[in-house]
């Protein structure tokens, strides 16, 4: 993902952010928690994943499908890897 180098520093926070998220639901389930703060903590993990996979998704598009000068046969290759991506993801 060399194009994502730009940007590198500000995903990598967010993937360290979603980490300690995911290790606070960790401990809520290790811990008996309440339910409700589990679930809440659940849903705002997801939500930090979905705005990672946004901006992924976004530049990949930028670079892969609607960079000037690709062919049609780089903008066809980087569209289908998107879908691809979003197949797995829907399942």
């Amino acid at each position: 993902m060399a194009h994502l180098s730009t940007d590198n520093d500000a995903l990598l926070k967010r993937v360290r952010r979603i980490a300690g998220q995911v290790a606070a639901i960790e401990r809520a389930i290790e811990g008996d928690h309440d339910c409700a703060k589990t679930l809440h903590l659940v849903a705002a993990t997801r939500g930090a994943l979905n705005g990672l996979l946004d901006e992924i998704v976004e530049a990949h598009l930028r670079e892969h499908v609607a960079a000037p000068g690709l062919t049609d046969a780089e903008r066809e290759k980087g569209a289908a890897e998107v879908i691809e991506a979003f197949r797995r993801y829907s399942k």
